[in-house]
């Protein structure tokens, strides 16, 4: 059973709601390129995969995504909640870092339509009903290299989000407490309860 704050020790968030991480974030961004963009979800994959799926064949237009930097707001909003036990809810803004990488001829096309499509709010709504908000996209970099001795033609560009995060601890209601205050030269004993 997990800790509270009336057992002592370490607490952990309530399981739910839980921000999106890991392999489901991926998958709902995933599905927002796929809309956005317009490519085959199968040709829209998470980057740094323990069993990557084979590369398309040659001339095929893909994208590969992932975050490379997470950064939190220095300091965390902490609210607690006295209803029923009562809960503690530290709110956080974080900002992801995307980078997004097209391939193929087409990869300036597809790089546009991602770049100018989250500017329309109608294909922003997914994103702002799971708490994120669009802050940049980058300018779209050329960047060719070379893939099974060819030369495919690729461009790099980065979109930056915001998100708020949620986590609730199980911090309880105070029900009653016991002390005094020390002021020089008075001492004041008290008592509270519910």
């Amino acid at each position: 059973m997990a800790n509270d704050s009336s057992t002592g020790g370490y607490l952990t968030p309530a399981t739910s709601p839980a921000p999106l991480e890991g392999q489901a974030l991926n998958r709902f961004l995933q599905q927002v390129w796929v809309g956005i963009a317009g490519l085959d979800g199968t040709l829209i994959r998470p980057r740094w995969q323990a069993e990557p799926p084979a590369i398309p064949p040659f001339g095929t237009d893909w994208m590969a995504f992932g975050i490379t930097r997470r950064k939190g707001d220095t300091f965390t909003s902490t609210i607690h909640d006295p209803t029923g036990n009562g809960n503690d809810s530290v709110y956080r803004q974080e900002m992801l870092d995307i980078l997004c990488t097209f391939y193929g001829p087409d990869a300036d096309n597809y790089a546009s339509l991602l770049r100018e499509g989250l500017f329309v709010a109608q294909n922003r709504e997914v994103l702002q009903l799971n708490n994120f908000g669009l802050v940049e996209v980058g300018e779209a970099i050329a960047v060719p290299e070379i893939i099974k001795d060819r030369w495919t033609y690729r461009v790099d560009m980065r979109v930056t989000l915001r998100r708020s995060i949620l986590r609730t601890y199980p911090v309880l209601n105070i029900l009653s407490a016991e002390g005094t205050v020390d002021t020089d030269p008075y001492t004041i004993p008290f008592t509270v309860s519910e």
